[in-house]
């Protein structure tokens, strides 16, 4: 099996869009012999990633949780600052919770790189 890339300029496009796009190609969606139990999917190369959009007010409003597994140890990042550290993580974590969740999805997100 040969695995195509696929280049998306990300300049101007709204997160949400085009997490969709990126999850549906690493999936391998667009292959005629998709099968939902097999890594068919392609690789993808992002750029210009720091020059996303977000619709209506999801930069000032969403928040990430993660937990540190201790008692009290809930951490909150607002979309905004970590959009500020790194926006590769944000369309990573996106990207990420569209795929299904079972064992390929590790190696699927594999294939996401970015320039």
């Amino acid at each position: 099996m040969e695995r195509k890339t696929h280049k998306i300029d990300a300049s101007g496009k709204i997160l949400g869009r085009l997490a969709v796009d990126v999850s549906a190609l690493l999936r391998g969606k667009n292959n005629p012999n998709y099968v939902p139990n097999q890594d068919l999917g392609d690789f993808v190369v992002i750029t210009n990633v720091a020059q996303m959009k977000f619709s209506g007010k999801k930069a000032e409003q969403k928040i990430y949780y993660h937990h540190s597994g201790y008692l009290g140890g809930m951490k909150k990042t607002p979309l905004e600052r970590l959009f500020a550290r790194d926006p590769k993580e944000v369309l990573k974590k996106a990207v990420y919770g569209m795929l299904q969740k079972n064992k390929l999805r590790p190696e699927q997100i594999k294939r996401l790189k970015f320039e």
